[in-house]
């Protein structure tokens, strides 16, 4: 054998030459190598091991330089591959020399992977299970169990071979466990190791039940004995891998010690699953050695060792939480792990055990044997130790077990009864809060919510340190990034800046997930200072010194006065900015929460707090959230929380603009009741308040509920919001305005003219705030307005200080005769006076130089500002004059003195008016001294008559003209020649169909001659309802509606207007019969208007609802007249069922609505067959049982009686049983006697649109709707609030 090639000279000779070639790398020429020499070689006992070892460290070489080289030979006779192999084998339990059977282990695995085949690795396996089973021990087996080992861990493909196919084998591995080699054990669970662990744990699901459970066994039975290192590491490395396999958990939670340290000679894997099923039936877990030996682990020296023994336990709880905790709490296993946690500083130690402590913590039974209190000071120093770490996650985790155990801790046992122990552990939380993680401090802030719970509290309480965590979660709150949209547009940019922005929105969200914990953390310590608060022994450090106790910087006075100024200057702009584009209801839940706080902690610095809060627009921005998160009963929490807040708000608010009386304690109660009752209701758009304003509220059985409850507490929230300036107007002043007029006059139709004191004087103050945009008031609603003020037994009550109130009673003259004295007095009265502007009687009787000269003075000096407002105020209406002088004759002196003061500022001339005013004023005064003494005079007021406006109307041709040009214009919308600008706006069109429709049915009733008729296109309207409704707006459509329902009611033949039809409507010419009937509607067009009204009626529209219900009443009535064949069809048509069907199923309040019981007393009455009795009549039926009779409004019993009278005349399919028959009359008798009016009016009003007042109503959401879609309200809202200055909070 040469000192290159592997060649055995003394037997080469006589080997075929096909067994050998040279290889290795072309340019090297390689070495020679024969096969059958080293078969021969390796096989024969004659030959040196060292010659052995030379050989197999030179095929080694071969098989790692040249892949595939030594495959070509050996594929020539596959026998000679198994011999090659078999020879390897058997050398692993015949050699005595390591070095050579290490090599020979290293050369068989290279050699099977270099075959590639399936052949060899069977052979492998079959050899060792033959070899095993020949052997009666498995002394000197340890190469073979070696090898075995890494052949598993070199090729998956054998591990799984081996769990499916060699179960015998599989049998040998686990007898040979209990051979007391500890090597061989090694070696054995090597194998199993390896085996559990290949391809992520796939070999280990296919292995038979019985080995997995026996290997358990077996595994807890060596490791408890076990005391080589190596031993130790194999095993705690299978333990690792078998407790992430839940059966296997089961199995070694359920082993009891009697079978761990059972005979080593039982060997019997059937009996050992038998014992093994009867424990987990009868044995406690409590009995299992594991919880031992891990706790045996813990003690151990190697970290590596207590690590994966934490993390054992953690697998443990993790798969079978419940049963399997109480064992390790029992074992005091908390204990040594809290041990671990001071003496280590691993990362992966300390993560380990806080895991593991983590779910422990979940057991009651933790607490009760109290170990958070023997480790938690442990806890706290490890905590300190590990935000020292660069790995982040370990302070997470630790922060997340201080989390817990806070959360968990019984209230009767204290963590922290000395303030030592607390101060250490807030500096430990404050640590977290200030780390650079987001996600640490997010975890930090989540404890410190807990931690401000009160049992956890110290005594004296800590004030200091409170408030420390406080400003450290403040100072992190104030670096948050600010929102950035561009994620939103990442589509249109690179791939690379994609990722960028990603990444962006993944900080966005971390920074949103620290401002919720960190607004619990707030929320959490405002809860603490109320509960303090509540305590004299809490609310007071007994170790201050009593002057000191307000300021000292350990008060509870000093934490909540840090709670407020760290809330007006960093929390309210942070919250706002964070949720301006996307808000979130659980922080906006806890913000306002936190915000409602701030009124109980420090009541005496509220009313600047309330002033900005409320001059910030923080009224819109409340009910703007409510009315986007909390409609559809969504968000409860943040609603509760909303109203909470508004209602002290409102309450502050309330208690500086009541005048001082003895009276305001109840209005107070009152007021806070309606608030309390009825803010969690408002969850609507502030664009759906008109509606509500406007509502007629029907029975109102409760004073805090109902609708006119709400239309009280809308009327509050309106005037709270206005008074803080026009940044806080809710809705536009021209809605205010006549909705509060609207809610005066629908109170005194209910016949009640006194509404509350409170909420009469909100509306006077909205009354008088939206004055100056809207038209004088006259006739009804004047009447309604001076009604409602002459109902308050004290107007001094109603009066605010504001220069509106005067300009709006001085406006009408009816008012100012009847409160202008008393509402000038009280201006006079809450005057700011200047130093000498305060006089006696006396001053005014002082000798005249002494006057002049005080006079002389007094023109350097410029008036006071209310002085200012009267003088404009007497511009305006020069009346005010004549009530001045009144004062300065019959008043007191003070207040006497006041009005001569002001008429002497206006005589001297210090403003500029008209050249004649002061000549046109002085014959005025002297009138006034004379008019003292005389009685005032009435005066009546005259009415015109309807017959003589309508005839003037129609007589009007400019009028006329202007009409028909509006009605061109929108008949022409569809033409594309037509400019969008030219086309007439919506109002106006609305306006133009409203007058056109009036004056349709007045010229018939009055018979007024027409002057000039108006063409109007009967084909574009039905078109635009039946395919542009959803680009109409919606009281666009109720105009069109009212105004074909008055031209249906005259039969479509009016002198007023002349109704064109088109080839959409009627058939060619000449007309059939029908056409010819229906004429210019037609019969398509019939049916075409029912289509369209029936699709209207679907949208379920308020105004749609009754507009549509009244348009179909008058086209069947019109179609019964004209061609009753037509209106049969109408309702018998299968639409009409569907139409029925989807009304009565959109719920209770669209079932008893007035309009759908008048659709269907409508659909009865002309004959159709889609109403039945069963379900529809009795699906009305039993929703009107369910609400009562009583509930119900005066309009839907008027539909109802209606509807039931329409029943019993009526002929059903199938008819109803007698039984349906007497439920009808109880409910008609239970309806109560009709009333006058009712019998008066058999059907429902016809008119959607009700006199003056309801079409102010109708115009109000438009406009509101146009003002509301700003997209602004948080921008405003955040400027106003931060340029704003809260003087009385810097503290």
């Amino acid at each position: 054998m040469t000192t290159a090639d592997i060649v055995y000279d003394k037997i080469h000779f006589r080997h075929d030459p096909k067994w050998s070639g040279r290889l290795g790398p072309a340019e090297g020429g390689g070495l020679l190598l024969c096969v059958a020499c080293v078969i021969e070689m390796l096989e024969s006992d004659d030959v040196a091991s060292v010659r052995k070892s030379f050989a197999l460290s030179g095929i080694s070489g071969v098989l790692r330089c040249s892949p595939g080289a030594l495959r070509e030979l050996l594929r020539q006779d596959p026998k000679i591959s198994l011999r090659f192999t078999s020879s390897l084998l058997v050398m692993l339990h015949t050699v005595e020399d390591p070095a050579t059977v290490e090599k020979a282990d290293q050369v068989l695995v290279q050699l099977l992977l270099e075959l590639q085949s399936e052949l060899p690795f069977r052979f492998i396996l079959d050899e060792i299970h033959k070899q095993l089973s020949n052997q009666l021990s498995v002394k000197g087996f340890l190469p073979t169990f070696n090898f075995l080992g890494n052949l598993v861990e070199a090729v998956p493909y054998v591990a799984q071979s081996l769990v499916t196919q060699y179960v015998p084998l599989q049998e040998h591995l686990c007898r040979a466990l209990l051979y007391p080699d500890e090597a061989l054990k090694a070696s054995v669970l090597h194998v199993w190791l390896k085996l559990f662990g290949t391809a992520g744990g796939s070999a280990a699901q296919s292995l038979p039940v019985a080995i997995r459970d026996r290997v358990c066994v077996l595994l807890l039975q060596t490791l408890t004995s076990a005391s080589s290192p190596q031993l130790i590491n194999v095993c705690v490395g299978l333990l690792w891998l078998l407790v992430q396999l839940e059966e296997a958990v089961s199995v070694l939670m359920n082993c009891p010690s009697n079978q761990v340290m059972c005979d080593e000679n039982q060997n019997n894997h059937t009996n050992d699953s038998q014992i093994l099923s009867q424990n987990q039936e009868q044995q406690s877990p409590d009995h299992c050695p594991l919880p031992l030996i891990l706790k045996k682990l813990l003690l151990s020296g190697e970290e590596m060792f207590q690590a994966t023994s934490a993390k054992c336990i953690a697998s443990v709880l993790l798969h079978s939480p419940s049963p399997c905790s109480a064992p390790f709490i029992k074992a005091d296993i908390p204990e040594f792990l809290f041990d671990r946690l001071a003496s280590s500083n691993s990362e992966v130690l300390l993560w380990s055990v806080y895991s593991c402590l983590v779910l422990l913590t979940k057991d009651p039974l933790f607490f009760c044997q109290c170990h958070s209190v023997y480790g938690i000071e442990s806890l706290v120093r490890s905590l300190k130790e590990s935000l020292r770490l660069t790995n982040l996650e370990v302070p997470k985790q630790g922060l997340l077990l201080l989390t817990e155990i806070l959360e968990r801790q019984p209230p009767s046992v204290r963590l922290f009864p000395s303030a030592p122990e607390f101060v250490a552990v807030s500096e430990a939380v404050l640590a977290g809060v200030s780390s650079s993680c987001l996600l640490v401090a997010t975890q930090a802030a989540t404890a410190a919510s807990v931690l401000f719970r009160l049992n956890h509290q110290s005594r004296p309480v800590q004030y200091r340190e409170i408030g420390g965590l406080i400003e450290a979660i403040t100072n992190r709150i104030s670096e948050l990034p600010l929102p950035s949209t561009a994620h939103h547009r990442s589509s249109f940019f690179s791939p690379s800046l994609s990722v960028v922005l990603q990444g962006n929105l993944k900080r966005s969200s971390r920074s949103e997930e620290f401002l919720l914990q960190a607004l619990v953390c707030f929320q959490a310590a405002c809860r603490l200072a109320e509960k303090c608060a509540l305590e004299p022994v809490l609310k007071e450090n007994t170790f201050t010194a009593p002057s000191k106790h307000s300021d000292a910087p350990d008060s509870l006075e000093s934490l909540c006065q840090c709670l407020l100024r760290c809330c007006d200057a960093v929390w309210i702009p942070t919250v706002i900015r964070m949720c301006e584009r996307a808000p979130n209801a659980q922080i906006l839940q806890h913000f306002y929460t936190i915000l409602s706080s701030q009124f109980t902690l420090l009541p005496s610095h509220m009313p600047v707090f309330a002033n900005k809060l409320a001059s910030s627009g923080f009224y819109r921005l409340a009910l703007e959230h409510k009315g986007l998160l909390c409609a559809g009963n969504r968000n409860p929490n943040l609603n509760a929380s909303c109203c909470g807040f508004l209602q002290k708000l409102s309450m502050c608010l309330l208690s500086q603009s009541e005048p001082a009386s003895g009276a305001y304690q109840n209005d107070a109660e009152e007021a806070e009741n309606l608030l309390q009752y009825n803010l969690p209701t408002l969850c609507c758009r502030l664009s759906d308040w008109p509606s509500l304003l406007c509502e007629a509220p029907g029975l109102q059985l409760c004073e805090y509920k109902g609708p006119r409850a709400i239309q009280y507490c809308l009327l509050i929230v309106l005037h709270l919001a206005l008074q803080q300036g026009d940044r806080s107007r809710l809705l536009p002043d021209q809605t205010v305005f006549s909705s509060v007029v609207w809610v005066l006059h629908s109170v005194q139709e209910q016949g009640s003219c006194a509404l509350p004191r409170f909420v009469l004087r909100s509306a006077l103050y909205l009354l008088a705030m939206t004055q100056d945009k809207t038209p004088n008031l006259d006739g009804a609603p004047f009447n309604c307005v001076i009604k409602a003020l002459s109902s308050c037994q004290s107007f001094s009550s109603l009066y605010i200080h504001h220069p509106a109130l005067l300009h709006f009673i001085c406006r009408y003259p009816e008012l100012a005769e009847k409160f202008g004295p008393l509402v000038l007095e009280l201006w006079l009265t809450k005057q700011v006076q200047h130093a000498d502007a305060e006089q006696t009687m006396a001053d005014i009787q002082e000798k005249g130089e002494e006057r002049e000269s005080r006079a002389d003075e007094m023109h350097d000096q410029e008036p006071d500002t209310e002085t200012m407002e009267l003088l404009t105020l007497i511009e305006k209406y020069p009346a005010v004059i004549l009530t001045l002088l009144d004062m300065v004759c019959t008043r007191e002196a003070p207040l006497a003195g006041r009005a001569l003061g002001v008429l002497e500022v206006l005589l001297r001339g210090q403003r500029e008016y008209e050249a004649d005013f002061c000549t046109s004023l002085r014959p005025a005064l002297l009138q006034e001294l004379q008019r003292l003494s005389v009685e005032n005079m009435g005066h009546g007021l005259g009415e015109g008559h309807t017959a003589q406006a309508v005839s003037m109307l129609l007589s009007n041709t400019g009028l006329m003209d202007l009409l028909q040009t509006v009605l061109s214009s929108s008949s022409s919308l569809s033409a594309p020649s037509l400019s969008p600008s030219a086309c007439p706006p919506s109002a106006l069109l609305c306006c133009s169909h409203l007058l056109l429709s009036s004056l349709i049915t007045l010229q018939r009733v009055h018979s007024a001659q027409v002057h000039k008729s108006i063409s109007w296109s009967l084909d574009t309207a039905v078109q635009r309802l039946l395919f542009q409704k959803r680009n109409t707006d919606n009281l666009l459509l109720v105009s069109y509606l009212r105004l074909l329902q008055a031209l249906l009611d005259v039969d479509l033949a009016s002198a007023v207007v002349c109704a064109s039809t088109g080839p959409g409507l009627v058939g060619p010419r000449p007309l059939g019969v029908e056409d010819g009937a229906l004429y210019p509607l037609g019969s398509r067009g019939a049916q075409c208007l029912s289509t369209a009204v029936s699709g209207l009626l679907l949208q379920k529209h308020e105004l749609l609802l009754r507009a549509s219900v009244n348009c179909l009443s008058s086209l069947l009535g019109f179609l019964q007249r004209k061609c009753p064949t037509t209106a049969k069809y109408v309702v018998c048509q299968p639409w009409s069922r569907f139409l029925l069907y989807c009304l009565l199923s959109s719920g209770e309040s669209c079932l008893l609505h007035p309009a759908i019981l008048r659709l269907i007393t409508l659909l009865l009455q002309h004959g159709s067959t889609a109403v039945l009795w069963e379900p529809d009549l009795r699906q009305v039926m039993e929703a009107v049982e369910r609400r009562g009779v009583k509930e119900l409004s005066e309009e839907a019993t008027q539909a109802l009686r209606l509807l039931l009278t329409q029943i019993q005349s009526s002929v059903l399919q199938p008819p109803p049983t007698e039984e349906h028959k007497q439920r009808v009359r109880s409910m008609t008798e239970s309806l109560g006697p009709q009333s006058p009016a009712e019998s008066c009016s058999p059907s429902l009003p016809s008119n959607v649109l009700y006199p003056s007042p309801e079409v102010k109503h109708t115009q109000t959401p438009h406009i509101c709707t146009k003002h509301t879609q700003a997209n602004t309200p948080y921008t405003s809202c955040r400027h106003i609030y931060t340029c704003k200055t809260l003087d009385t909070v810097a503290i």
